[in-house]
């Protein structure tokens, strides 16, 4: 395997985890406040958050080319910014971590509602607040599907293409993820490296699953415990 293929699977281990990390405690603060709420509001804001999960992932590239761009609403000529993020492997995270947060906050909210919330009204009445109880009843009971929450995260930013080649290119060494990789491989004939990354692909994302639906199902047997 090239040293462009090596290049590749390090980039984008570094950014799926980097992804993973920035979006992980918001998303995990947003799936909590949706598990405890019901109200139309909370409904339209999750359903605002999961636009990325149905949308062209190319599509969301083009949001956020809009939203970097000179002229856009975070470009320079505007707010006066000049992140100089296109192009660069920081675009790559953020790619990974607009199209990774639903998946997520869906799966963490799941996490939280599988959590007796009489076990956090028993939490209240000891004189703890809505803080202390999130941190000391609500996390460590919801803690095995967090941690599937952020695996399934992991792998779906490992996975990321069309937003992430749309605002970081596909710069061999520089922002070439495993994804665009495959693609210029195919795209050159060169069919051995693509079919070695689509196979280190394909066992990651095995690895992936089967270890979040041992923690779902784990996690699912002891909320029904009595």
């Amino acid at each position: 395997m090239s040293s462009s293929a090596w290049n590749a699977i390090l980039l984008t281990i570094q950014v799926s985890t980097l992804a993973t990390l920035i979006i992980f405690v918001p998303a995990v603060l947003l799936a909590w406040w949706f598990a405890r709420r019901e109200s139309v509001t909370s409904h339209f804001l999750f359903s605002l958050f999961g636009l990325p999960m149905v949308l062209p992932p190319t599509a969301v590239g083009y949001l956020l080319l809009q939203l970097l761009a000179d002229e856009g609403p975070m470009g320079p000529v505007l707010m006066g910014l000049n992140l100089n993020l296109l192009l660069t492997w920081q675009a790559a995270v953020l790619a990974a971590a607009v199209m990774a947060f639903p998946l997520v906050i869906r799966t963490a909210k799941v996490a939280f509602e599988n959590v007796d919330s009489d076990l956090e009204a028993i939490g209240r009445t000891l004189g703890r607040g809505p803080w202390s109880t999130f941190a000391t009843v609500s996390l460590p009971l919801a803690s095995r599907g967090l941690l599937a929450a952020a695996i399934l995260g992991f792998t779906r930013a490992v996975g990321e293409f069309g937003a992430t080649i749309t605002v970081a290119g596909n710069i061999p060494g520089k922002t070439q993820t495993i994804a665009s990789a495959i693609y210029s491989s195919q795209q050159s004939g060169n069919r051995t490296e693509a079919a070695v990354l689509v196979v280190f692909a394909l066992c990651l994302g095995w690895i992936a699953i089967f270890c979040t639906e041992l923690l779902i199902r784990r996690s699912t047997i002891a909320s029904r415990q009595p």
